[in-house]
């Protein structure tokens, strides 16, 4: 038995050192996680071609060239929206509708669009344009690093 009971520490204290290890690395990157000063919480603005500050930790889910300017793009893996109102200006949104949980489905003429029963959200701050939904998206974190626009 203290074989066993011996075993059964040392897997206790290498799981918990894995634990702290793993924290340690959960520290700043060096870069700035949030969105550019005065920015509204989940946009981020930037001026493709302007110096930003290093490559930040998150995945890339597209480049900037990617969100037309006065429209955006789904990205249902994710659950995620990504607009561009105006030229250099990028915003995310939950991809969910907030009417019945349905996945929005594209993203035309300034609105985010649900199939399921015609709500729609303005790109700008995902306000429902049309009903019947009654509440926003909620927003989510974005940033955008050089070319590229990553969800933290």
């Amino acid at each position: 038995m203290d074989a066993v009971n011996s075993r059964r520490t040392v897997l206790v204290a290498a799981a918990g050192a894995a634990a702290l290890a793993g924290c340690s690395n959960s520290g700043d990157s060096g870069g700035s996680s949030s969105p550019t000063p005065g920015a509204p919480s989940g946009s981020a603005s930037a001026t493709p071609g302007a110096s930003s500050p290093p490559a930040q930790a998150g995945q890339v889910l597209a480049k900037v060239s990617d969100i037309p300017v006065g429209g955006g793009k789904i990205f249902a893996e994710q659950k995620v929206v990504v607009t561009q109102p105006t030229a250099g200006t990028f915003k995310g949104f939950s991809a969910i509708c907030t009417h019945q949980g349905c996945t929005v489905s594209t993203v035309a003429d300034g609105t985010i669009d649900c199939p399921c029963h015609g709500s729609k959200y303005r790109i700008a701050d995902a306000s429902v344009a049309n009903g019947p939904a009654t509440r926003p998206l909620p927003a989510r974190r974005i940033t955008v690093d050089k070319d590229s626009i990553l969800l933290p």
